[in-house]
Order: C-alpha cells, then structure tokens, then sequence
C-alpha cells in the first residue's frame, strides 16, 4: 500500500495538513490535520509498504511497543481509506 498522489502535504503555521488535489479535490471536501507520528507515515507511505513494515519502522523511530504501533497504524489507514488517501494492491 502506499499514499495516493492525490495527496499532498503541506507544513502550515506548525501543524502538518493532508490536502487533496485534483480529482481527490472534488471527491474529498476538506482538509486533515496530522500530528508527527501521521506525518511519519504519510512519508514512509509515499513508497510502497506494508502495514508491517511500517508498524516496525514507528516502533524503531518512536520506540513504542510493535501491538500500539500497529493498532495506532490501522486507526490512521481506515482514516486515510475513508478519504481515498490510500491505494492498496488488489491482489
């Protein structure tokens, strides 16, 4: 899975926001507001990963237990699948 480029995001004012671009613009109405841990996988996002892989990789850079990372990463990628931020392999 990884990140749609659709998204983009921008550092505004000291808060991270995902704003939508082109035909995500006019599916998706708004703006989200992320903090640094959404911030860090958004950008390990924009290359394809699994929840895995990311889940150990927040465990290395924020050193918080592999069952909390991955169930703090799960809430955010529904979030992102809810928006169309997040394009996964069909296969």
């Amino acid at each position: 899975m990884r990140v749609s480029k659709d998204f983009i995001m921008r550092e505004i004012a000291g808060e991270f926001i995902l704003v939508p671009t082109g035909a995500a613009a006019a599916k998706f109405n708004g703006l989200i507001t992320m903090n640094e841990v959404g911030k860090f996988i958004f950008q390990t996002l924009a290359e394809e990963h699994t929840a895995q892989e990311v889940a150990a990789r927040i465990t290395e850079e924020y050193r918080v237990d592999a069952g909390t990372a991955l169930e703090d990463l799960e809430e955010f990628l529904q979030q992102l699948r809810q928006i169309g931020a997040l394009v996964e392999d069909a296969g």
